[in-house]
């Protein structure tokens, strides 16, 4: 099958809004073509085709209204880059990703980072990796997004130093444009609970995300609840067979006024 066959059957065939309880705004919208091409990409690799049930690709492409010719941090994208490969494909030629990888993850890999301004996927020629310690947080220019994925909390914890969030939340504010948007997704923790689990279970309470990001002058626009699961207890760590995949995740999108 054609690449442009594949991308309009997927385009056709996921239609959001409607029937799904998932969409905080309500409000039916089409698949774009650029966002069904980067998730029926048959070059994706199967490992992360295998994780799509749970991660939902277009859901959150289409909640973060990402397109052609933007620029992109993927904050700590992890050893595959799940997201970094969408969003490289989404922005295009003239768009770009940026992977920011905190320096305080080396301990923790098996590879060696790549050296900070490198190209770091040889399909994709707009990903730059930026390392450097995560309280050192910056871009080399303004960008349209800032996207981090299940590890706003870890930057609470010891290993990331930790960092302090009220200067981290201020540089993604200043390293975005004006209008630009901060994204957090992350697991849940027990409501009241703070950043009390952030280092035992690696979660943390939504409401403490949105304290803290609120507090460094972005305007909260809206959530998505595509990825919550009202049968998570809250209490086990997410790495946990009995829930590992299927946690209870919040989807907060702020944007800089």
């Amino acid at each position: 099958m054609s690449m442009k066959v594949l991308s309009a059957a997927l385009a056709a065939a996921l239609l959001i809004g409607g029937s799904s309880s998932a969409w905080r705004a309500g409000a039916e919208a089409t698949v774009p073509p650029y966002i069904a091409a980067a998730v029926a990409d048959p070059a994706r690799p199967q490992a992360d085709k295998d994780r799509d049930t749970a991660r939902k690709p277009v859901e959150m492409l289409m909640f973060i209204k990402i397109k052609p010719g933007e620029k992109v941090v993927d904050f700590m994208p992890g050893p595959k880059g799940y997201f970094t490969k969408l969003f490289a494909d989404v922005v295009g030629p003239t768009g770009h990703v940026y992977a920011f990888i905190p320096t305080e993850v080396a301990k923790f890999t098996k590879t060696t980072l790549p050296p900070n301004g490198a190209q770091i996927d040889s399909a994709r020629h707009n990903v730059t990796a930026l390392v450097a310690p995560a309280k050192e947080f910056s871009t080399p220019e303004p960008v349209d997004i800032v996207w981090t994925s299940q590890n706003y909390h870890d930057l609470h914890d010891p290993f990331m130093g930790p960092v302090d969030m009220a200067d981290f939340d201020a540089a993604v504010f200043k390293s975005l444009k004006r209008g630009g948007i901060f994204v957090v997704l992350d697991h849940a923790a027990l409501s009241g609970s703070g950043v009390r689990d952030t280092n035992t279970l690696h979660r943390i309470d939504p409401a403490a995300v949105m304290g803290e990001v609120t507090s460094a002058g972005f305007k909260f626009v809206k959530e998505t609840t595509v990825l919550r699961n009202p049968d998570d207890p809250h209490t086990a760590l997410v790495f946990d067979p009995s829930i590992r995949g299927h946690t209870d995740q919040f989807v907060y999108l702020f944007r800089k006024p």
